[in-house]
């Protein structure tokens, strides 16, 4: 008879190589799989749009969102874009005005992205390039404006301004919505002559209104006289009246004789 193969314990415990690669990698994929599909799903804000870059290439589906979008973490990459209202200071620009003036000029301008896709595929950085456009085009729109202009028709000058920034960003997917002129500031120098051209204006116009309101005073005047020379009346109440008001502005005594005199052909007293 043939002998049984004896078979020993230790063998039987006893875990192969493949065996035990196998097993780590079951343990990997345990633990890896959950963290896998977390990062399968992404959330969009309501105020951000995403455009998903596939193997270097944009999905036909982008840009995604508002909500949750699903991805594949290693061959996908997402870009967010906001689309609230931004803004940027333009620094102090240095411009020559039409009528060769130098001045100072602040600005703000309040852009947002409005289409994503151009934004990503047109331009690198879409902010900065439309600072630098901005700053172009406030200089040389500024420049055709005398400084009379430029401080009269600040508002319509801005809606201009907006308008030419608009057109030149429109292919890179931004909006350009307000530009506000803050603040014009003009050389100390000139503010000096400003102030003084002013100064003699105001002069001017206070003496022509001054001369205007003798030549109305004399010709009331005259007017007044005619009245009294026809109703002698008159002259003693404007006596009378000047009286009063001699007395009014502080204490005195006035002596004057009485009875008076009374016109004789006045309608208002008796002899």
């Amino acid at each position: 008879m043939e002998s049984k193969p004896i078979i020993n314990p230790t063998e039987i415990k006893k875990e192969s190589k493949h065996e035990k690669i196998f097993r780590i990698l079951a343990i990997i994929a345990v633990v890896m799989i959950p963290l896998f599909w977390l990062l399968c799903f992404k959330v969009v804000k309501q105020y951000e749009r995403a455009v998903i870059m596939r193997f270097g290439k944009v999905r036909n589906s982008s840009p995604l969102g508002p909500g949750i979008i699903c991805i594949i973490p290693i061959t996908d990459n997402v870009i967010l874009f906001d689309l609230r209202t931004q803004s940027f200071n333009l620094g102090p620009q240095e411009i020559l005005t039409k009528d060769s003036v130098t001045v100072t000029v602040d600005a703000v301008v309040y852009f947002h992205v409005s289409n994503p896709l151009n934004c990503l595929l047109n331009v690198e950085y879409h902010r900065r390039a439309t600072e630098l456009l901005a700053v172009s085009l406030l200089r040389n729109i500024l420049g055709q404006y005398t400084l009379t202009e430029l401080l009269a028709k600040r508002d319509s000058i801005s809606i201009g301004v907006r308008k030419e920034i608009d057109k030149g960003t429109a292919e890179w997917g931004v909006g350009v919505e307000r530009v506000e002129i803050k603040d014009v500031k003009l050389p100390f120098e000139l503010q000096k002559a400003m102030a003084a051209e002013a100064e003699g204006t105001r002069i001017a116009k206070a003496k022509i209104i001054e001369a205007e309101g003798e030549i109305k005073a004399a010709e009331n005047l005259l007017q007044a006289s005619k009245v009294m020379v026809e109703t002698p009346t008159t002259i003693l109440l404007k006596y009378l009246q000047t009286l009063n008001f001699i007395a009014a502005q502080q204490k005195t005594s006035i002596l004057f004789p009485f009875p008076m005199e009374l016109p004789s052909h006045s309608g208002y007293f008796k002899k």
